[in-house]
């Protein structure tokens, strides 16, 4: 029986790097149907908050010239949208479409005496026109409340009494200002349009809203609020399924606000229900344009503006982003002794020096209404499901086999019975599990492979440290790249370019690999036999710890806790390596990782040159485990477009060789000029 097993053990090893290829092989396809949906549309929507506009507006000398002037600059810059809430009577006496009073201040327009007792709302229009139009909205909105009007005028200005205080009738939900609407129309603007779930949902009625927003050309809605149109505790999905067909009945799409803090309740199962008629959306706020409104000298307002466009430039090119919905907001500035607002800022990022809109449209895109990416089908994907099951179990078995090669053909059995088992109970949780193995398995095997092929003497009987060098980082970053294909063929849905689905898990791939090979560049990178491997631990578990090693320690743990201060999206960079990432962006139009080119590579082409005459070398090797995970972890960022993470990464190894070149030059000189001076020195 024990021979029967070596018999199918020992080789299995060299079987499994070839369903390893050959998964990757049978992947690829895959890979190469996210680029065809992630490139399939080019058009990018600039969107203005047409309430902030009217907010800024108020405060103003004119507000109707002013709007009518910043509608012009807008339309110059490049905002092509205008974004339009559902109605409130605030917003209809902000338009000047309204005056409103309550029951004391009509009083005293009246010059009558009020009832103390009456606490209403008193609405004029300003013409009979914009009583046609709003009238019979505000009567449906308050008869639908329970809440009693009655007419009321004054001074040939026809009106309403509302039966509801000022302060609670002037935020009541209504369909969008149809005047508004008209108006934006007729000036050329698409309209994006925001609806919320706050009014009850009734099919009919949001039949009839949604058919008139197509009338005036809507193409898509961002949803107002934490629940989409249609979300309730009950019934829940009847009511979205409703919602999803009148949406797609109307050829109306959604946008998905990219970096909210909680997901919109609903909008997976909306977004599934419309076919992912989704577009990704990046919100600059009001708080980030009141950085444009301080009190700055000019050269700090101008890197401010520069900085601005920067960002625009990234969501669009890095992050798929297809609208970009612009706030803003009037801010008292005390240094000016005036309201001021970001506006002319604003116009100056989209289309002055470097401006944003110019270098988008140099990348390839274009200026339109934002459409949905075209999900390509591909009739590979079922076959494909099993190369990647079978590849990517024997990536994981084979960076088992570095530590237990004897169980290798356990495991492989074992792992394909437990896969096959979670893919029936969840086929998501299985893709997402397989894939974050697969990318911690890949730059583990890497570096391992390369710290084995120093210790058992390989590195040594290279003539040329140098070749060794290249070679060594060429073959260790290829089979990272393994795990990368297997990475995007596995969670190659539209989900995660969306951001709808989050890739979970990832934040160990950023330790989990440099625990692997330090475990097995301590332990198991020896030939020896368990008992020694046993004894070394014990060993080690029971030294006496002195000052240099909690020293040591201290230095390591202050070193990991910057490592992971440096990583994800929650990272931090000190103002100067912002200005630093900012040069690289704008020279190279893809910015390498630090950590990369700076660290990992230089000192792994280090470490790999001096190894072939000094074995402790390996541990520079080691440090390079950091550069290789990172190349995986690129990769993980599934909203950004592949081809830019393969620039990233190439960029990453290009400079990262030249400065490990430049690292091997700098020993060499130290080296030899100490080998020369320092018999003289003795002497």
């Amino acid at each position: 029986m024990v021979n029967w097993y070596k018999t199918w053990n020992n080789p299995l090893k060299n079987v499994l790097w070839w369903l390893v290829i050959i998964g990757m092989l049978g992947s690829l396809p895959l890979a190469y149907t996210r680029h065809q949906t992630e490139t399939s549309t080019k058009n990018v929507e600039f969107v203005f908050d047409y309430r902030d506009l009217l907010d800024i507006s108020d405060v103003q000398t004119n507000p109707q010239s002013f709007v009518a002037q910043q509608l012009k600059n807008m339309k110059a810059a490049g905002i092509g949208s205008m974004s339009v809430y559902e109605s409130t009577l605030s917003e209809f006496k902000e338009s000047r479409h309204i005056d409103m009073y309550n029951s004391r201040d009509a009083a005293a327009l009246t010059q009558t005496f009020g009832d103390p007792n009456e606490n209403f709302t008193y609405v004029l229009f300003r013409d009979s026109a914009t009583q046609q139009k709003l009238e019979p909205l505000i009567q449906k909105t308050f008869a639908d409340l329970g809440v009693g009007i009655k007419p009321w005028s004054f001074k040939n200005r026809n009106g309403l009494i509302i039966q509801m205080s000022m302060d609670d009738a002037s935020i009541k939900g209504m369909d969008p200002d149809p005047i508004t609407l008209q108006m934006l129309k007729d000036q050329g603007f698409q309209i994006v349009v925001r609806l919320s779930n706050r009014r009850p949902f009734v099919t009919n009625e949001m039949d009839r809203l949604l058919k008139q927003l197509h009338d005036f050309g809507v193409k898509r809605i961002i949803v107002d609020g934490n629940e989409v149109p249609g979300y309730t505790e009950e019934n829940t999905d009847l009511n979205l399924n409703k919602m999803a067909d009148l949406l797609n009945k109307n050829g109306i799409g959604l946008a998905a606000i990219e970096m909210l803090k909680e997901p919109q309740k609903g909008f997976n199962t909306l977004a599934k229900e419309t076919n992912y008629n989704v577009v990704r959306l990046h919100s600059f706020t009001e708080k980030d344009g009141e950085k444009l409104t301080e009190p700055l000298k000019k050269a700090e307002l101008e890197d401010r503006i520069q900085g601005v466009a920067d960002r625009f430039v990234l969501a669009v090119k890095d992050r798929n982003i297809r609208m970009v919905f612009i706030n803003a907001r009037p801010v008292k500035s005390l240094d000016k002794g005036k309201l001021v607002d970001p506006l002319s800022a604003y116009y100056e990022s989209l289309q002055g020096k470097d401006g944003a809109i110019p270098r988008i449209e140099k990348e390839g895109f274009t200026l339109g209404i934002a459409q949905p990416f075209e999900v390509e089908s591909n009739v590979w994907q079922k076959a494909a499901s099993v190369f990647m099951l079978i590849g990517g179990l024997s990536l994981i078995v084979l960076m088992i086999s570095f530590f237990i090669p004897e169980a290798t053909l356990i495991f492989f059995v074992l792992g394909l019975l437990g896969l096959v088992a979670l893919h029936t109970l969840s086929a998501n949780l299985y893709a997402q599990g397989l894939a974050l193995a697969a990318a911690i398995s890949a730059p583990s095997i890497a570096i391992m492979r390369a710290i084995r092929t120093v210790r058992t003497g390989a590195a040594a009987k290279w003539k040329s440290g140098l070749a060794f060098a290249i070679w060594t980082l060429i073959i260790t970053s290829a089979i990272s790249l393994i795990g990368v294909v297997y990475e995007v063929a596995l969670l190659n849905h539209i989900t995660y370019m969306l951001v709808l689905q989050q890739f979970r898990g990832v934040g160990i791939l950023h330790l989990l690999p440099i625990a692997i090979a330090g475990v097995y560049l301590l332990f198991f990178s020896e030939n020896n036999t368990y008992s020694d491997k046993l004894n070394n631990i014990r060993r080690i578990l029971t030294s006496y710890i002195s000052v240099l090693w909690i020293l040591v320690a201290g230095i390591g743990l202050a070193a990991v806790f910057y490592y992971l201060s440096r990583t994800g999206n929650e990272g931090q960079a000190s103002t100067v390596e912002k200005l630093f990432r900012s040069f690289l962006e704008n020279t190279l139009g893809v910015r390498p990782r630090t950590k990369e080119f700076l660290v990992a590579h230089p000192l792994f082409l280090l470490g790999a040159y001096l190894s072939v005459r000094y074995r402790h070398a390996v541990y520079l090797i080691f440090i390079g485990v950091i550069g290789q995970l990172s190349i995986v972890d690129t990769f993980a960022h599934l909203h950004t477009p592949l081809h830019i993470s393969f620039i990233r990464i190439t960029y990453g190894l290009v400079f990262g060789a030249i400065i490990g070149l430049v690292l091997i030059a700098a020993w060499e000189i130290v080296t030899r000029s100490w080998k020369r001076w320092v018999p003289k020195l003795s002497k």
